[in-house]
């Protein structure tokens, strides 16, 4: 295996897992967001409450992207078996 090749691996693997994670942290953010900004406006400032409701998200988006996400991984697997990175 060549630098080249090796580099476009790592490329490959880098931005496969940042497709696949993100809708899941998105998810997290966008609820995490909107918990925020109920707080600052009801000036509730209860730390615990951001995490239940974001954990909660996370869960649900992890269970609906699942299928897709195994899929992806499934063809990148057979892509790097079958000898033909970065296409």
């Amino acid at each position: 295996m060549e630098l080249g090749e090796a580099l476009d691996m790592g490329r490959s693997a880098f931005f496969m897992a940042m497709a696949t994670s993100a809708p899941i942290l998105l998810i997290g953010m966008a609820v995490g967001l909107v918990i925020s900004i109920v707080q600052s406006v009801t000036q509730l400032q209860e730390q615990t409450l951001t995490f239940v409701p974001k954990i909660l998200a996370m869960v649900l988006a992890a269970s609906y992207f699942i299928p897709w996400i195994a899929t992806r991984m499934l063809n990148y697997t057979q892509l790097m078996f079958s000898g033909v990175p970065g296409s």
